[in-house]
C-alpha cells in the first residue's frame, strides 16, 4: 500500500528531488522563514487537526501526506476566507490599532520629537551594501515599529528583492572611502597587470582574498585563460576571439529553428526569463537575447552535453563583471540600450569565452546522467560524515538524501543559495584555486552545510529539513561571510584533500 501511495505521489508531481527547477534560493528569496514560521505552524494546527500530533518524520510519510513536495509556499490558490486568515487578520488589526493610538499619544505629549522622527526615516531605509551595515540598521530601528511589522509580514506575500542585495560594490564591504590597505592592493594589481608578462601565479595569490572591482574584468579574463599573460598580445587576442564568436553566430544561430535544434533552443528560451527574475537587468529583452545566443552557440559546439538547465545561471557573473567595465553606477537597474553596439558585442563575446573556459573544467557535470555531480554529491556525503557525524546522522534519521539538496549546489555552483554579489566574490577565489570550480567547490559546499548545523539540528522532520536546505537565509550575506566560508573551506581542503582516507569509510 505504501509503495502504491508513493507511486501516486510521483505521478502527481513531475518534479523530482535534485532535479533542476526554478526553486527560490537566496538570489530569489522566498518568504523570510523567521517571519513566516509562526504563521505556517498556526495554519497547520487549524487546517490539519487530525494530523496535528503526527509530523512527517520521514520522506515516505511526507510523500503520503503532501500533494506536491515542491510547491510549498505557493499562495495562488490559498483560501483567504479560512479561519486562520480571519484570526490572523484580527490580531494584526488589533495590534496595529493599539500601536497607532500609542504613537499618537506620544506625539501629542512630545510634539517636538515628530520632526526628528520624520528626519530619521531615510536613515532607516538607506541602501545597505554590506552585512555589517545591515546589522547596524536593524539594531537601530525602533522596537515599537518593528513588532507590528513582524506581524504584518507574516502574511504570505510575493518576494521583493531588498536593497541590501544590490550588486554594486562587492569589494569595499559597503564602505564608501577606500582604505589605505585597499588602495595598496589595487596598486599592486595594476602593477601586475601592466607588466610586460603578468605573473599569473602572483596574480592568483593576490586574487584569492578578492579582486578589486576596478580591475576585476581584466583579472578574470587572465585567470580564466581567455587572455594571454603577454600585454602585447592581448589586444589582438581580444579582437580575434570576438570576431570568432560572432562568426559562430552567423554560421550557427539561424539553425535554432531547424528540427534537430528546436528542443535545445526552446528550453533555453524558457529558462532565460527565470534567470535572476528579481533583478531588472536580466529581464531586459536585449540582455535576454544576448544570453540566448551565448547559450545556444555553446550548446551546439558541445554536443556531448548540449544545453542543461542550470548552465544559464553561469553566464550572469561574467556578464555583470564585464558590464561593470563600462558602467560606473550600480548595474542592477542599468538600461543596456544606453551602451554602444561595440560595447555590447564585447561584453557578449567575453562572457561566452569565459563561460566556456569554466565549463571545460566541469563538463562531466552536464553530460548524460550528469556523472560529475553524482560523484561530487557522494564525496560531500563522505566528507560531512567525517567532519560532523551528528549532522550526517541527523539526515539519516529523517531519511534526507544529500542528492535532494546538494544536487543544485553542484549543478548551479551555489548560485541559487547566494546573492549574486556573493557569487562574484566567491568566483574571485575559485579562479585563483587550481580546479576551483570542481575540486575546491566540494569543500566550500561542506563548509556551507556545516555553517547551518544549529538550524539543521533544530529541525526534526523531513519537510522542515528540506525546506530549510532549499531556502537558506543568506540574502544579507556580504564579503565578510564569504571570507569566513572560504577560510573554513580552505581548512577542510588542507586537512582532507591530500589525505582522502581521512574521510573514506
Amino acid at each position: 500500500m505504501a509503495a502504491e501511495n508513493s507511486k501516486q505521489f510521483w505521478k502527481r508531481s513531475a518534479k523530482l528531488p535534485g532535479s533542476i527547477q526554478p526553486v527560490y534560493g537566496a538570489q530569489h528569496p522566498p518568504l523570510d522563514p523567521r517571519l513566516t514560521k509562526n504563521f505556517i505552524k498556526e495554519r497547520s494546527k487549524v487546517n490539519t487537526v487530525p494530523l496535528k500530533n503526527k509530523k512527517a518524520s520521514s520522506f515516505h510519510e511526507f510523500a503520503r501526506n503532501t500533494s506536491d513536495a515542491w510547491d510549498i509556499g505557493d499562495d495562488e490558490e490559498e483560501d483567504f476566507s479560512s479561519p486562520s486568515f480571519q484570526t490572523l487578520n484580527s490580531k494584526v488589526a488589533l495590534a496595529t490599532a493599539a500601536q497607532v493610538l500609542e504613537n499618537h499619544s506620544k506625539l501629542r505629549v512630545k510634539p517636538e520629537r515628530s520632526q526628528s522622527t520624520t528626519s530619521d526615516v531615510p536613515a532607516n531605509y538607506k541602501v545597505i551594501k554590506s552585512s555589517s551595515d545591515a546589522q547596524l540598521s536593524r539594531n537601530s530601528s525602533d522596537t515599537c515599529l518593528r513588532n507590528p511589522l513582524h506581524k504584518q509580514q507574516s502574511l504570505p506575500l510575493r518576494p521583493i528583492i531588498p536593497l541590501v542585495a544590490r550588486i554594486s560594490d562587492q569589494n569595499a564591504s559597503g564602505a564608501p572611502p577606500m582604505t589605505v590597505r585597499e588602495k595598496t592592493r589595487l596598486e599592486k594589481f595594476r602593477q601586475l597587470l601592466s607588466s610586460h608578462n603578468t605573473d599569473l601565479d602572483e596574480l592568483r595569490k593576490c586574487s584569492w582574498p578578492g579582486v578589486p572591482r576596478e580591475v576585476r574584468p581584466i583579472t578574470w579574463r587572465l585567470l580564466s585563460g581567455y587572455l594571454p599573460a603577454n600585454t602585447e598580445r592581448r589586444k589582438l587576442t581580444l579582437q580575434r576571439k570576438r570576431e570568432e564568436y560572432f562568426g559562430f553566430i552567423e554560421q550557427y544561430y539561424d539553425s535554432r529553428n531547424e528540427e534537430h535544434h528546436q528542443d535545445t533552443y526552446r528550453q533555453i528560451h524558457i529558462d532565460i526569463p527565470r534567470t535572476n527574475p528579481l533583478i531588472p537587468l536580466f529581464q531586459q529583452p536585449l540582455v535576454q537575447e544576448i544570453f540566448e545566443r551565448i547559450l545556444f552557440i555553446w550548446a551546439i559546439r558541445h554536443p556531448a552535453s548540449g544545453y542543461v538547465q542550470g548552465i544559464n545561471d553561469l553566464v550572469t557573473p561574467f556578464f555583470v563583471v564585464f558590464l561593470s567595465e563600462y558602467v560606473e553606477e550600480d548595474v542592477e537597474n542599468f538600461d543596456v540600450t544606453n551602451l554602444s553596439q561595440d560595447m555590447l558585442r564585447s561584453i557578449e563575446a567575453d562572457s561566452f569565452w569565459c563561460m566556456s573556459k569554466l565549463l571545460d573544467g566541469i563538463q562531466d557535470n552536464y553530460t548524460f546522467a550528469q556523472p560529475g555531480i553524482q560523484k561530487k554529491v557522494k564525496a560531500l556525503e563522505e566528507l560531512v560524515s567525517r567532519i560532523d557525524e551528528q549532522v550526517h546522522n541527523h539526515f539519516r534519521r529523517y531519511e534526507v538524501e544529500y542528492l535532494q539538496f546538494a544536487f543544485r549546489w553542484m549543478n548551479n555552483l551555489l548560485m541559487r543559495e547566494l546573492p549574486l554579489r556573493c557569487t562574484i566574490r566567491l568566483w574571485d577565489t575559485y579562479q585563483s584555486e587550481p580546479e576551483g570550480f570542481s575540486h575546491f567547490h566540494l569543500y566550500v559546499c561542506a563548509a556551507f552545510l556545516i555553517k547551518w548545523r544549529k538550524e539543521i539540528l533544530d529541525e526534526e522532520d523531513f519537510q522542515g529539513l528540506l525546506m530549510l536546505l532549499q531556502n537558506l537565509p543568506t540574502i544579507h550575506w556580504g564579503n565578510e561571510e564569504i571570507g569566513l566560508l572560504l577560510a573554513e573551506a580552505y581548512r577542510l581542503k588542507y586537512m582532507f584533500a591530500d589525505a582522502p582516507n581521512h574521510y573514506r569509510r
